[in-house]
C-alpha cells in the first residue's frame, strides 16, 4: 500500500492544461508533491502542462514510475496497462471507467505482481505525505476517508474541512477490482496523522476482513463511520426460513458493527458532526443526561429530541436539585429540563455554577446547553468579555471532570462559539444534532467490539431438504432440548413405531418435509390417545401423501412465551444468529435481534434483552419470570452450530417454547448446501466517467465532477 499512499516516482497519464478535466488536477496535484518525489507528466500534444516538461508516452520516461496514474478514456486503458506491466510498473490508480473487460484487466495486473485502484477511482490523497492524486482542494487534517463513492467521499471531506477536521488520507477506491477498502483501513492503524475513519460502501464482500481491520482500528483509539446504502445482495434474497427473511442488510451491517467497535450512520453531515464531536469531547458513560436551556420551548423540545434518540432526560435526585436550587432562587422550574428563567441574562456566570452541579453528579453522563448562550457577545459587544470568560470556566470545569458538554447554539460562529470548541465543548446549531452526537458517542463508548471465536469447521450435517426429523437430530446433538419423539418413515406402519415407544399423550404429529406446517396444515396437536393419533395420520397422509411423519410427546406447560432463534451464513460476514419473537406471528412482529456467531452466554443474553417481548420473559403482568439462562444456552448452541459447520447455510428454530422450568424446541429447519467460498470482484462503482488528456479525449469527455457542466447521473 505504500506505494500509493508515498511512491518515490509518479507518472501522470492524461496530464492536461484544461481545469475542466481530470488530467489538469492530478497534474497540479502531482506537482505539489514534487519535493518529495519525481513527477513525470505523459502527453504527445504539448510540450509542456503547467510549466513542466512532459513526455510523449511511457516508454519516454527516464525510470519506470512507482505509481502509474491513468485518465484517458476507458477503451485505451488495457493496452496503456500492458505496456506498463511489461515496462515493470507495480502500482496503477486508474481514474477511468468504462474499461472494457476491467476484471480480467485487474487479473493481469495481480498475475504480473502489481497493484490497481480502481477503475472508476476519484483519487488518493495522503496529506502527510504530500500526495495529492485527485479532483478538488483538500485541508490537511486527522479524518481518513475510505469510498466507494468518490464524490460523496468529497462531500466528506469538504465537510471536514469547514469543522476544522481536514484530512489525513483518502481513498476512493471505486469498482474494488483489486485493493479492497479493509486493506486501506489497516493502513490507516498505524498512520500517525489519523485519528478518525469514515468508510463509505455500496457493498461488503470480504466482510470478516473489514470486522477485523475496524477491530484493529478501534484497539488504536481511532473511531470508524461507517456510510452505506443497503442495496448490497445479502438483503436481496428471501430465505426458505424466516432467519433470512425477517432481517434486512442493515441488520447485518449493525451486527458487524457492534462485534468491530463501529458505529454505523446515515449521511455525510452526521459521520462529521460525530467526528468533531470525537476529537473534542469526553465519552458519555450512559444515556442520562441534565438539559439546561434558558427558553422553556427550547428545553421541551431538546427534551423530545433526547428520547427520540434514546436518552434519558430523568428527574434531578434530591441532593442535585437541592443544589441546582441554591443558584436558582427564582426559577420556576428547576426539574429536568432545567429552565433559567432569565437567570443568564442577570448574570452569564450561572452557566458555569449549574454545569459545574451537574457533572458532579455521578448519574449523569453529560450536559446540554441549549438556547442562547453563544450569542450574547455577538450581540451585545458590551457582553462579549464576560462571555468569553465564562466559556474559559465551561471549559476548565468540564476538563476537571473529564464527562462532555455539549451547546446547543443560537450562533453558528460567534467568537464564544469558536471559545467553545477550543475549550473541549462541542457546539451545534440544531438540537437535534447535539441529541444525535451524544446519542451516537455513547453507542461507540458502549460497544467496543469482540473477537468472535473461530471454530473448527465440521462438514455436512444433513442433505438439503430432508426436513424436520433430520433437523431434530442435528440440533438436538448441539445441545438444543427437543421433545420425546418417534419417526415414522415410509414403508412403516404407525402402529409399529408407537408399540416400541414409551411416549405419553398428548400427542403432536407433524408432516416432516414442509418449511412450515401451519400454512398447510401439516400439524395436528392435543391428539389425547392412539386412536386420535391414528386418525390424524390417515387424513394427513390422504391430504398430503406418504412421507417422513413426527409423533412428539406435546409440551404442556404453562407460562409459555415463544421465541424464535435461528442462523444464517451471510455471503458477506459469515455466521449470524438471531433470536426474535417466534410463533405463527414471527413476521407480523417483526421483532429479531442477530450478531456475528458464535456468541457467549453473557452476549445471548444481551441480545434477548433487545427485544421488544423481552418483557414478556421477565414477568409481564405478575406472571413468572421465564428461564432466560436455558433460552441463551441454546442461542449459544445454535450460534456454535453455523459457525462451526462449513456446509450449514440456516438454521431455524421456531418456535422454542420457554417457561419458568426451561425451554423446549418444538419445530426446526435446517438448510444445507456446499459453500462458495469465491469472492467475485465488485462491480459496483461510483459512476461510469470519460476521462481524457490533450492527446485522447474529445470535447464530450465527462468527469466525476460537475465543474465542467457534464456530470452523469448517480
Amino acid at each position: 500500500m505504500n506505494r500509493f499512499f508515498d511512491p518515490g516516482s509518479v507518472a501522470v497519464l492524461g496530464a492536461s492544461n484544461d481545469p475542466a478535466k481530470w488530467g489538469f488536477w492530478l497534474s497540479a496535484g502531482a506537482l505539489e508533491g514534487a519535493h518529495r518525489r519525481r513527477v513525470h507528466l505523459i502527453n504527445s500534444r504539448v510540450a509542456s502542462i503547467q510549466s513542466e516538461p512532459t513526455f510523449a508516452s511511457l516508454a519516454d520516461l527516464p525510470e519506470t514510475p512507482e505509481l502509474l496514474v491513468i485518465s484517458i478514456p476507458g477503451t485505451g486503458v488495457p493496452a496503456v496497462v500492458d505496456e506498463a506491466l511489461a515496462a515493470g510498473v507495480t502500482a496503477f490508480l486508474i481514474i477511468s471507467s468504462r474499461v472494457p473487460g476491467a476484471a480480467n484487466l485487474a487479473e493481469r495486473i495481480v498475475s504480473a505482481g502489481a497493484r490497481l485502484i480502481g477503475p472508476s477511482s476519484l483519487g488518493v490523497v495522503d496529506s502527510g505525505n504530500d500526495l495529492l492524486l485527485a479532483w478538488g482542494n483538500f485541508t490537511p487534517g486527522s479524518l481518513a476517508v475510505v469510498t466507494q463513492s468518490g464524490q460523496l467521499g468529497t462531500e466528506i471531506a469538504t465537510l471536514s474541512a469547514r469543522s476544522g477536521l481536514g484530512i489525513s488520507r483518502f481513498a476512493s477506491i471505486g469498482g474494488q477490482s483489486d485493493v479492497r477498502a479493509a486493506e486501506i483501513l489497516n493502513t490507516l492503524v498505524d498512520d500517525a496523522d489519523t485519528t478518525q475513519v469514515v468508510l463509505y460502501l455500496e457493498s461488503f464482500t470480504g466482510g470478516s476482513a473489514l470486522v477485523s481491520a475496524m477491530q484493529a482500528l478501534r484497539a488504536a483509539g481511532k473511531p470508524t463511520m461507517i456510510l452505506t446504502t443497503g442495496q448490497s445482495d445479502a438483503g436481496a434474497r428471501l430465505a426458505r426460513s424466516h432467519t433470512g427473511s425477517l432481517t434486512s442488510a442493515m441488520d447485518t451491517v449493525d451486527a458487524a458493527c457492534r462485534a468491530a467497535g463501529a458505529i454505523r450512520l446515515s449521511t455525510p453531515g452526521e459521520a462529521v458532526e460525530l467526528a468533531g464531536f470525537l476529537a473534542t469531547s469526553w465519552l458519555p458513560e450512559g444515556r442520562r443526561i441534565a438539559i439546561i436551556s434558558d427558553s422553556g420551548g427550547q428545553g421541551a423540545i431538546a427534551a423530545d429530541r433526547a428520547e427520540s434518540h434514546g436518552l434519558r432526560v430523568d428527574v434531578l435526585d434530591a441532593a442535585t436539585r437541592t443544589r441546582v436550587e441554591a443558584h436558582l432562587p427564582q426559577a420556576g422550574h428547576i426539574d429536568n429540563p432545567i429552565d433559567l428563567d432569565g437567570a443568564g441574562e442577570a448574570d452569564l456566570s450561572v452557566h458555569s455554577r449549574l454545569v459545574d452541579e451537574l457533572l458532579a453528579d455521578g448519574a449523569l453522563h453529560a450536559v446540554i446547553l441549549s438556547g442562547y448562550f453563544g450569542c450574547y457577545g455577538e450581540d451585545i459587544p458590551a457582553l462579549l468579555e464576560a462571555e468569553l470568560a465564562e466559556v474559559d470556566r465551561l471549559g476548565a470545569i468540564v476538563r476537571g471532570h473529564r464527562k462532555p458538554l455539549i451547546v446547543h447554539s443560537m450562533s453558528a460562529d460567534s467568537r464564544a462559539v469558536a471559545a467553545l470548541w477550543e475549550n473541549s465543548i462541542p457546539v451545534y446549531t440544531s438540537i437535534d444534532s447535539v441529541m444525535r452526537v451524544v446519542a451516537g458517542a455513547g453507542f461507540y463508548a458502549s460497544h467496543a467490539g469482540r473477537i468472535t471465536e473461530a471454530l473448527e469447521q465440521s462438514g455436512p450435517v444433513t442433505p438439503w431438504g430432508t426436513g424436520y426429523g433430520a433437523a431434530r437430530d442435528t440440533i438436538s446433538a448441539a445441545g438444543v432440548p427437543v421433545p420425546r419423539a418417534v419417526t415414522l418413515s415410509r414403508g412403516t406402519t404407525l402402529a409399529e413405531v408407537m408399540s416400541g415407544s414409551s411416549l405419553t399423550p398428548p400427542f403432536v404429529l407433524k408432516a416432516g418435509w414442509p418449511a412450515h406446517k401451519t400454512e398447510l396444515a401439516a400439524i395436528a396437536l392435543g391428539l389425547g390417545d392412539t386412536a386420535a393419533l391414528e386418525g390424524a395420520h390417515a387424513e394427513m397422509v390422504a391430504r398430503l401423501g406418504e412421507g417422513e411423519y413426527i409423533v412428539e410427546e406435546m409440551d404442556t406447560r404453562k407460562e409459555v412465551v415463544e421465541i424464535l432463534v435461528g442462523g444464517r451464513r451471510d455471503e458477506n460476514f459469515g455466521p449470524i444468529v438471531m433470536v426474535g419473537a417466534g410463533g405463527t406471528e414471527t413476521e407480523l412482529y417483526g421483532d429479531t435481534w442477530l450478531e456475528l456467531a458464535p456468541v457467549s452466554h453473557a452476549e445471548a443474553l444481551d441480545m434477548v434483552s433487545r427485544l421488544t417481548c423481552y418483557r414478556l420473559l421477565t414477568g409481564w403482568r405478575g406472571k413468572p419470570a421465564a428461564d432466560l439462562d436455558e433460552l441463551a444456552q441454546i442461542i449459544v448452541s445454535v450460534s456454535r452450530l453455523i459457525a462451526g459447520s462449513n456446509e450449514i447455510q440456516e438454521i431455524e428454530i421456531n418456535p422454542v417454547r420457554v417457561t419458568p422450568v426451561g425451554a423446549l424446541a418444538v419445530d426446526a429447519l435446517v438448510v444445507t448446501d456446499p459453500v462458495n467460498d469465491s469472492e467475485d470482484s465488485d462491480s459496483d462503482s461510483d459512476r461510469d466517467r470519460d476521462i481524457g488528456d490533450d492527446d485522447r479525449t474529445s470535447s464530450t469527455s465527462s468527469t466525476d465532477s460537475d465543474r465542467n457542466g457534464e456530470k452523469e447521473p448517480l
